[in-house]
This record gives structure tokens, sequence and C-alpha cells, in this order.
């Protein structure tokens, strides 16, 4: 059982964009100025264990995104019973039967709007070796994908477990000898099953593009992760926010190219391995489910959304999986959008989030386990509390009879919950089974609310309206395996500390 030993609790960009039309001519130059293939949106390394990992590239026509001084289209709707068309009203409410109208400036396009990173044909390859090793291993060239964004995903195998591994990705035009670009990372594979190790891991929720904290772009958790040394990042899903701006997949995957060509984005991924989840936000829509109906995403459709996912990050096969990090570690990454019931459905045994197959698949690989700590991480809560009316998650009424199902499982397997979704803090005790969840909160603070300050439930050991990250440190005191989940603040400091000694 785990037994908590000790609990430390301390105190608890907007981006100006101006239609600057007058640069237009300045960003054709720049879209034509000679050389590339060019990496502008980075590389995303991924699904890493203690043999393989996915490296995922993309070409761009140009070394550097279009700046902030670039224009934006304007977003309308048309809505019954008006003439004119219509600003999308406030906060996450979607009128589904609204229909949205893009205008984009005069003399302007998508290729060429604030943070726009064109892909480009040519050819890709991933050269890789081991640290403190001289020769280099290569994949061949390979085209990239024109109908997927131009985008390439190499499979490393046969890797060396807990081992440190160089990368140097470059680009060239088709059949051209000329390196065109290059583009250094590294990553450190797992160690294996069977090996003791220190493990330390880094997590968040809800990466909005316009609340970035960096004075550089992106958002300071990125660095502070850096600095705390991770060997490895999940996002739990709200990676980007299709709703305001992705009516059709043009636009959706501008939205990822602006997104992960931010300099800090772009730093952190190409040195740290990232398992990514998905939840509504970038998926679809707000509290989305697969047979909604809503003329509100315009062209973009549900199943755009599920294939782009996994168009623009390095995954499996299926996006629940599970990952073994040494003798002590297991985590589970479950898929909560493209199985459920639609939310509004009366509960019942019949009404699920992680459908048949996937909620068997869980409960037969959590039985096959021997992790010291096994870690649910969930896009949505289990324990919560939420707040009233909400119906989106395991923590609501509105999915209770699966609900209290993997609650009893979890805890009689002896596990935790890591959960996204909400933007604030929070580390709660469920009440009737003792199931211990941390929300890992928003990844700045100016994306933090949806809580009052100040509202503490009986459940709860440490909540925070602020933004931050999650960090968990698996490791042997006195060969005793310890987990110490800790709190921080976007600058890395520690907010609440608790640590969980198996015995």
């Amino acid at each position: 059982m785990f037994i908590k030993v000790r609990l430390l609790r301390s105190a608890s960009y907007t981006f100006l964009l101006t239609a600057v039309l007058s640069a237009l001519g300045c960003m054709q130059q720049a879209i034509e100025e000679p050389g590339g293939p060019h990496q502008a949106t980075g590389i995303k390394i991924g699904e890493v264990t203690h043999h393989n990992a996915i490296v995922w590239t993309r070409l761009t026509l140009r070394p550097k995104r279009i700046g902030n001084e670039a224009p934006m289209p304007e977003f309308l709707y048309q809505a019954p019973d008006y003439d004119e068309l219509q600003e999308a009203p406030p906060g996450r409410f979607h009128p589904h039967d609204w229909v949205p109208v893009i205008r984009y400036p005069d003399g302007s396009s998508i290729e060429y709007i604030e943070g726009a990173v064109i892909g480009s044909p040519g050819e890709t390859r991933v050269l890789y070796r081991a640290e403190n090793t001289n020769e280099w291993l290569s994949s061949d060239w390979e085209a990239v994908d024109a109908e997927h964004d131009f985008v390439k995903q190499f499979s490393l195998t046969a890797l060396t477990s807990a081992t440190g591994y160089e990368l140097r990705i470059e680009g060239r035009h088709t059949g051209s000898e000329t390196i065109g670009s290059s583009l250094d990372g590294h990553f450190r594979t797992a160690p294996a099953p069977d090996q003791p190790a220190r493990v330390v891991f880094g997590s968040t929720t809800g990466t909005e593009y316009d609340d970035q904290d960096a004075v550089e772009g992106g958002f300071q958790i990125h660095q502070s992760m850096i600095d705390l040394g991770v060997d490895f990042f999940v996002h739990t899903g709200d990676i980007l926010y299709y709703d305001a701006w992705a009516k059709n997949v043009g636009l959706a995957r501008w939205g990822w190219a602006r997104m992960f060509s931010l300099p800090t984005n772009f730093d952190f991924h190409r040195q740290v391995p990232t398992y990514f989840m998905k939840d509504d936000h970038d998926t679809w829509q707000d509290d989305t489910w697969p047979t909604q109906e809503s003329s509100y995403m315009g062209e973009f459709t549900f199943q755009n959304g599920v294939e782009l996912f996994k168009e623009q990050v390095p995954m499996s096969e299926r996006t629940y999986r599970t990952f073994r990090w040494g003798q002590d570690v297991q985590i589970w990454l479950v898929e909560g959008r493209d199985y459920r019931s639609a939310n509004p459905d009366s509960d019942g045994p019949e009404k699920t989030i992680w459908g048949t197959e996937q909620k068997a698949w869980f409960k037969e690989t959590v039985e096959a386990s021997d992790a010291t700590f096994r870690i649910l991480i969930s896009p949505t809560p289990f324990v919560g509390p939420d707040n009233p009316g909400k119906m989106d998650s395991h923590a609501t009424e509105s999915f209770g009879t699966e609900g209290r199902e993997l609650r009893d499982f979890l805890v009689g397997h002896n596990m935790i919950v890591i959960c996204g979704d909400r933007h604030w803090q929070y580390v709660s005790v469920h009440e009737e089974t003792g199931l211990r969840e941390y929300a890992t909160g928003a990844a700045s603070d100016s994306h933090a609310g949806a809580w009052t300050p100040g509202d503490v439930r009986p459940e709860h050991l440490y909540v925070n309206v602020i933004g931050g990250f999650l960090s968990v440190t698996a490791e042997r005191l006195n060969d005793v395996p310890t987990l110490t989940l800790r709190n921080h603040g976007v600058d890395g400091n520690v907010l609440f500390e608790d640590i969980l000694v198996e015995q």
C-alpha cells in the first residue's frame, strides 16, 4: 500500500496582433528565399521505450515563422435570426447552429497570417548515435508527405536502454545532394523494466496560444522543466484550442505550426521526449463527443481532428497505450474522446468515456504489471471535485456508473491518477475509495481559472488557481521505492509536495 510520509505546503500575453498589410511584401520575399527546405516547426520525439522511439519531422519553405506583426483573419458567424454576421459568443458557449465565415485582410491569405509556417516538398532523414560514440546511424532519405502537411515520422528501433542519444535531422530538395537544413536534438531511452532507476517527468494541460507567458514567445514551464532535468513530458491534452479558429483542415494545421514554431516549444521538444494525449479542444471543440452535430466548426469535422492529431504528433497505432520506465514506474495514457457516449445521454452501464475495448485493455495490462508505482494519466478527472454543471468526466454523475467502476479498480490495484483538463492545480483524495488524484493545472497563470480561490473542499489536500506543471520523481531512498509528486508554478518553484512509499 502507499503510505504518505511527508506533506509540504506553501503560499500559493497575450500578444498584441496588429494587421500590418505593408509587411506582406517582405513576407513574400522571405517565402521565396533560396536554400532549404527548412525545419521551422522543429521536431518532436515521442513514444520512447527502452528500445524504441519515434521522431516527427516536417519540412518548411522558410527558416522562420511569420512574425507577430502579420495580420490575422477575422472569424464571424452567420446565426439564425440575425441578418448581420455575429462575433463568437463569450466563454466556451458554442451555438451549434451558427456557421463560421472567415475573412482575410485584403491581400492576405492563410500563407501570410501571423505564425504561418508553410510546408515544403523534399526529403528528410534522421541520423542518431549513442552519446560518447562517433559513428552515426542513419535512416534512408524519405520524401515528406505533401497530403499530410509535409510531415514524416521515423521509427528508431533496437536502441539501448537507459542511454542518451544524439539526433540530427536533415532536409534536402528531392534528389539533391545538398543538405538544405540540419537540426540537432537528443533524448534518453527508458530504463529496462527490471532496472531500478531514478525517473523524473513533468506534465501539464492547457497550452492556450493566446495565454503565452515567455518573453521570447511560448511558455515559461518549458525552461522550468528543462532546468528540472525531466526525462520525459506528458501533455495531457488541450495542446491547442481549435474552437475559435480551426474552421477547416488548413487552419487546423496552421494552428499546430504556429504553436510548435514558438521559441520555447521549438527548443523544448528537440530535447525532451513527449507523450502526447488529446482532449476536447485538440480534437474538435469544447466537451465534444464523436456523434455530436454542429456547424460551429465549419468544414472541420470531429474525424478531421482525430486524424490530424496522429499527423501532428509522434504517435503509436492507438492513442491509448502504456509505457514502462524502469522497475518502479509504469504509466497508462488513455483516450477520452474517440469512444465516448454523448455527454447528455442518461447514465447507466452502457454509458462510457473509454469504450469497451479500451477498458478491457486497461484492466488486462494493469493486472499484468509488476511496476512498483502504477500511474493512470487521464485527460479528464476521476475525483475532482468539479464545478457544478460539468458533465464531461468520470468525476461527475453524468458518467457516474463507469466512474465508480474504474475508481474501485484503480484503488484495488494500488494506482494513482494524474489528470489534465482542469485549469487549476489540486491534489484530492476520494472520500469513498481513497483514490488520490493530482491535477496538473494549466500551463500559464493567465490560463488558470474556473475555480474560486479559497474554495477548499474536504477532498482537497491542496488547491490553487495558478499556472504551472506537475512533476513526478521515482527513486530509491535508502533502498525504499519512493514516489514524490510536486505541483510547481510556471517558474518551477514548488508549491506542494506529496511523497508516497511502497511497502
